[in-house]
């Protein structure tokens, strides 16, 4: 049974994890920064950085069912983070999380990484589209597309 809910103290971990491994397989192959993918990003301090901040959990929302495998943050009509376990990828999860999203909170637009053509795509299929806007994702010279609907 799909349960999408508010995230809670006692899930900072498993998200901090979900983060953590989710943007190594997928940003690495594109940042080839290996000093932060395994030397800065850990699970640890990211963790730290929700317990630090636990009003951020106020616009987190998680898929749980039986344990947590994606989570999705909005903050004013805008998806800032979406990320599935990749053990549960490809099973819908990031669909429902993200037209949950929409529909409970009216989702507008959301940055996505130029070369990160699975998530260009998976936008497009959810009705977002590359509208000419973009910018740096801060300290690189990767390209971050705005995708409205």
């Amino acid at each position: 049974m799909m349960d999408i809910r508010r995230a809670k103290q006692e899930d900072i971990s498993r998200i901090a994890e979900i983060l953590v491994f989710t943007k190594r397989i997928n940003f690495r192959p594109i940042f080839q920064d290996d000093k932060y993918s395994f030397g800065e990003m850990q699970v640890l301090s990211v963790a730290q950085e929700y317990i630090d901040n636990p009003g951020i959990l106020d616009s987190i929302w998680v898929y749980d069912d039986e344990f947590v495998k994606g989570m999705i943050h909005v903050e004013d009509k805008e998806v800032k983070k979406l990320y599935v376990d990749c053990f549960f990828e490809s099973k819908g999860i990031g669909g429902k999380l993200l037209e949950f999203a929409i529909k409970s909170f009216d989702v507008r637009y959301l940055w996505a990484l130029e070369k990160n053509e699975r998530a260009l795509a998976f936008y497009e299929r959810h009705g977002f589209h590359y509208e000419e806007v973009w910018q740096y994702e801060e300290g690189t010279t990767e390209r971050l597309l705005k995708m409205e609907r």
